[in-house]
């Protein structure tokens, strides 16, 4: 309550009432102060969940449904706070506010005063500056029709017609242009809508179009996205380090009439850890199974070192020789970790904290070329390391043979080899938290799409997989980068220069257009 100290009232009874509409505003504001503290602690012990592995934190989107709902109450209650008076806030206090991209278009709204007089003094006015503030605006999208006209010229002496030739279309005698179709590629494969409810929204707009329409778009659109997810897996393979693994996807079977098991296997490459020269990658495969043939067959011209989670299958890349494979530390700190949670065993937490020493060294080398890295795990990280296992087999002796924990060390003692090969090669990361990541937008899109149509569509979804996570990992917008590459290759881009299409060099190419 704003209060002129100059015009107070005489009467008591007036000033009584003043004093006790003054008291009853203070216990608000008391109330909802304390409210918003007790809401910001919630948020702050929520968002401390996040670190730490996937396995041992709220589910991803329970965790941010709960943070939507717990700043939304938050907002409410800060917007019944009185507006906090001009000249309060501290003068080193930051702005929460953050800054708009200088490239979204600006639209410029001017508020004059109406008199061109000092309303004080009657003195004419003159401009010195102003004040700018910005505020973010939605466009809703909205769909167009494209219209191609070609005249039609005739000759009166020989009666011949000529005329422009008809564009190419990225859909045979379809109607989707570039972007309409990386709309419908980044909808359903990067923001998990399926197409069912894609067409509900162009319903929406006026726009009728089949599921299945659609459908024949995303076929069309990825045919001419597979060679680029062919040279994508030459690039990724011509690494000697890479991460591996896979993860289930749900797969129509339409003899059974219910659903079977696919796999799709993910190979990434990411050398920034090591300063390498390289830019990151990730490419998906598709097969109906999990044998160990699947990624023996991907990695058949492949020399190096794969890292990799438990799966017994990988080890059947090491037959021939030129595979070398190396551990996962997250894997086997997972073990450990589901122990500790469920009994909270003192041998349980001491591995923990042994494994966490050897993470807080890696923190001090990451980005360090591969020399500096493994010269730092030779000081340090090795010590720790045959300190472990030596902990280990003597726990292991001491300990029931059949439990949790004796499974944890039987499974990290069992991997103790390859778990250490990171202390041989400083390109050698930790664990394969690199694939792991790129796996999780597959798991948002299998709650969400429910399961691929066919073989056929998973076969599609890590071809365009492969590019989205690709752009993503070199930060390139996938709709701007999607669109472009679709009418470049419908307008006849040469495939001599189709790693000028890769989301790395397209970068490039953009940003020199």
């Amino acid at each position: 309550m704003d209060i002129d100290l100059a015009t107070l009232p005489d009467d008591v009874e007036t000033l009584q009432r003043l004093v006790r509409s003054l008291a009853a505003e203070r216990t608000a504001l008391s109330e909802a102060q304390a409210e918003i503290e007790r809401l910001n602690l919630i948020i702050k012990k929520l968002q401390r969940s996040q670190f730490g592995r996937r396995a041992e934190r709220l589910d991803d989107d329970q965790l941010q449904l709960s943070l939507d709902d717990l700043s939304t109450d938050l907002a409410r209650v800060e917007a019944s706070l009185p507006p906090a008076p001009v000249g309060t806030r501290p003068a080193n206090a930051k702005c929460e506010r953050p800054s708009l991209p200088a490239h979204l278009s600006r639209e410029d709204v001017q508020l004059d005063i109406e008199h061109e007089a000092c309303p004080c003094c009657g003195g004419p006015l003159h401009p010195i500056g102003e004040t700018v503030s910005e505020m973010l605006d939605h466009v809703p999208a909205r769909l167009r029709v494209i219209r191609i006209r070609r005249p039609r010229y005739g000759c009166r002496a020989c009666g011949t017609i000529h005329q422009a030739p008809a564009p190419e279309r990225p859909i045979a005698k379809g109607l989707a242009t570039p972007g309409l179709l990386a709309h419908v590629l980044v909808s359903k494969y990067c923001d998990h809508l399926p197409l069912y409810r894609q067409s509900q929204i162009l319903a929406r707009q006026g726009v009728e179009l089949d599921r299945s329409t659609l459908a024949n778009w995303v076929g069309g659109a990825v045919w001419w996205l597979e060679p680029l997810q062919a040279r994508l897996a030459e690039h990724v393979f011509a690494s000697q380090t890479l991460f591996a693994d896979d993860t289930p996807i749900p797969v129509l079977d339409p003899g059974r009439g219910r659903t079977k098991t696919g796999r799709l296997w993910v190979y990434a490459r990411d050398d920034r850890p090591w300063n390498g020269p390289e830019p990151p990658a990730a490419v998906y495969f598709y097969s109906p199974d999990r044998r160990a043939e699947r990624p023996a067959a991907h990695l058949t011209k492949f020399k190096g070192i794969v890292q990799v989670d438990g799966y017994p299958g990988f080890e059947r890349l090491t037959e021939r020789g030129n595979i070398v494979l190396a551990a996962c530390w997250a894997h086997a700190r997972r073990k450990f970790y589901d122990v500790h949670e469920a009994t909270s065993s003192p041998v349980a937490a001491e591995a923990l904290s042994r494994i966490a020493e050897l993470y807080a060294i890696e923190a001090t080398v990451r980005g360090q070329p591969p020399q500096a890295r493994q010269e730092t795990r030779r000081v340090k990280s090795l010590p720790l390391v045959l300190a472990m296992k030596v902990w280990l087999e003597a726990q292991f002796n001491r300990i029931p043979p059949r439990g949790a924990l004796a499974d944890a060390i039987r499974y990290a003692l069992a991997r103790w080899g390859t778990l250490c090969r990171f202390l041989d090669d400083g390109r050698i990361e930790l664990d394969n938290n690199t694939v792991e990541r790129a796996i999780r937008p597959i798991a948002l899109g299998r709650k969400n799409h429910l399961f691929a149509g066919s073989d056929g569509g998973a076969a599609r979804w890590a071809v365009v997989a492969s590019l989205l996570a690709t752009a993503k990992l070199n930060d390139v917008e996938p709709f701007a980068y999607l669109r472009d590459v679709l009418e470049r290759m419908s307008n006849g881009h040469p495939m001599a220069r189709l790693d000028d299409l890769l989301p790395w060099n397209w970068s490039r190419l953009a940003a020199a257009a």
